[in-house]
């Protein structure tokens, strides 16, 4: 193994808040509530959103108590990528680090393009000056790059400032509705079967569960974590439940607002403004500006989180050698994957600067055709990595509830929602393009190259082939890629002391 395959991230800077504050910035809880969970009420099953949403929680929980149970046995800062690879081999798990990689790269450009354009907006709103949205995004490029290139925790910082506020404001907001609605209007109708499984189920169900992306960050930072083994499964539970329940409490709120049986049509008649008009309603005209200034911070929350986590899908590809070792070297005084980074922001001013000279929109082309293509891969990825789980105990011989049944049934529900996903993947786009609606293919493809890529090296290059999921540490293995073997569970008497529900 070379040394920049050795190479470490800088250890223990982070605690369960950071790791928290990282992923739940990613999910930019203001931008779904600004703009999916209008399009889920106006073309799912409207009032019944919050109990869709109830479900999705339930159903990522299920994953998270097999998710919280691999992560002794597989660190990698590739989560996903080293988890599949344990469980199904390289040849799948290198498909799924390429279909990761992609993913995020694609939700790091959309959501760059879209800070954009809502800054530019917000300028010329507030200044009456009109500026293009390609000076916003290279600026803000600028920005992520110099955050991603210094210590993680500044990072962390930054998010957590943005993502208090924006949680803040909704939480503003749903007080106030519950506080004018009065007593006889709080109803629980939003969450029984006759409003949850009207028309438009599937299409609500797809947004429930994309609005919760971005689980997969808290393993992701595993190597950065202060006390990891407790750290990341309890940053993973607060970030499912705290998440969800926030989309749940929030969709109830503003269903209340409108009435649920109305509130499909009234968003339909006002995607865009739909939760401005409600801000400006409850709380006073101050709220309209407030909600402009948020959402562009919590563009840029998201923006640096899902850099981040691209980030460090290409350093550990790179320090497991399937991409070049240069991008798995680490930055002497920060101990950042700062050469990874630079290739990231490298790659998003291409895609800028090409979308500039084709003269294309930065909202409407650029960042729907990115969103729904990094969302659905990451959905998938979620049902796969979600029965590899039962799998990999199957193969120690480990049974038990939070091993095995638990992520079988929350994967098989988030697989249905995958297949959704495809089936009416217009939904997501918003758009009749066949080129964008057909962009899900490029996910087969890309996991296609990646399999085929490790069958090459099988033959080829057997000792990288070895060393794909290398960070792997497992009872047979012993130790590897300078991870202690005190630092998992050696054995079904240590797991069951880490988790007695087992």
């Amino acid at each position: 193994m070379s040394s920049e395959n050795g190479a470490r991230l800088q250890q223990g800077v982070l605690g369960t808040a950071d790791i928290v504050f990282m992923v739940m910035a990613a999910a930019a809880p203001l931008g779904v509530v600004v703009t999916l969970v209008p399009i889920a009420f106006a073309f799912g099953n409207g009032g019944g959103l919050p109990g869709t949403f109830l479900c999705a929680v339930v159903a990522m929980l299920l994953f998270a108590v097999g998710y919280v149970r691999i992560m002794p046995f597989v660190r990698n800062a590739g989560a996903f990528y080293a988890y599949i690879t344990a469980s199904f081999g390289r040849e799948c798990g290198l498909a799924a680090a390429y279909v990761a990689a992609l993913s995020y790269i694609a939700l790091s450009c959309s959501t760059l393009t879209s800070l954009a354009f809502f800054t530019a907006q917000f300028v010329e709103n507030l200044t009456g000056v009109k500026s293009h949205w390609v000076l916003w995004a290279v600026l803000s490029l600028i920005a992520l790059t110099i955050l991603s290139y210094h210590h993680i925790s500044l990072a962390a910082k930054v998010l957590g400032v943005a993502l208090t506020a924006e949680v803040a404001l909704i939480l503003l907001l749903d007080g106030a509705i519950i506080y004018h609605a009065g007593p006889h209007s709080v109803t629980l109708q939003s969450f029984t079967p006759r409003m949850m499984f009207a028309p438009g189920l599937g299409i609500a169900a797809i947004y429930a569960f994309n609005s919760m992306l971005g689980v997969e960050g808290t393993a992701i930072y595993q190597e950065e974590a202060r006390e990891r083994s407790v750290t990341i499964p309890r940053a993973t539970y607060i970030c499912v439940t705290v998440i969800g329940l926030f989309y749940v409490l929030t969709a109830w709120c503003l269903a209340i607002a409108v009435g649920p049986e109305q509130v499909g049509a009234v968003a339909r008649s006002s995607l865009g403004t739909f939760v401005a008009d409600q801000g400006i309603a409850q709380l006073g005209k101050w709220a309209g500006m407030v909600f402009g200034v948020l959402t562009v911070t919590s563009s840029f929350a998201a923006a640096l989180a899902l850099f981040n986590n691209a980030t460090r899908y290409l350093f550990a590809l790179a320090r497991d050698g399937v991409l070049p070792g240069a991008l798995s070297r680490i930055h002497h005084r920060y101990r950042s994957p700062h050469i990874a980074g630079l290739l990231l922001a490298a790659l998003l001013a291409v895609v800028i600067t090409a979308s500039a000279i084709a003269g294309l929109d930065p909202l409407v082309n650029v960042t729907t055709a990115l969103v729904g293509l990094g969302s659905v891969g990451l959905m998938a990825l979620l049902a796969v990595m979600a029965l590899a789980i039962p799998l990999f105990f199957l193969k120690k011989r480990m049974f038990g509830l939070g091993r095995s049944a638990a992520p079988a049934i929350g994967g098989t529900v988030i697989a249905i929602a995958v297949y959704l996903a495809f089936a009416n993947y217009s939904a997501i786009t918003g758009v009749n393009s066949v080129v964008v609606n057909h962009l899900p293919y490029l996910l087969v493809v890309v996991a296609l190259a990646g399999g085929a890529q490790a069958r090459w090296l099988r033959v080829r290059k057997p000792g990288i082939y070895a060393q794909i999921g290398a960070t792997r540490v497992d009872e047979s293995a012993g130790t590897a890629a300078g991870v202690r073997g005190a630092d998992r569970p050696s054995s079904a008497r240590e797991s069951q002391a880490l988790y007695p529900c087992d």
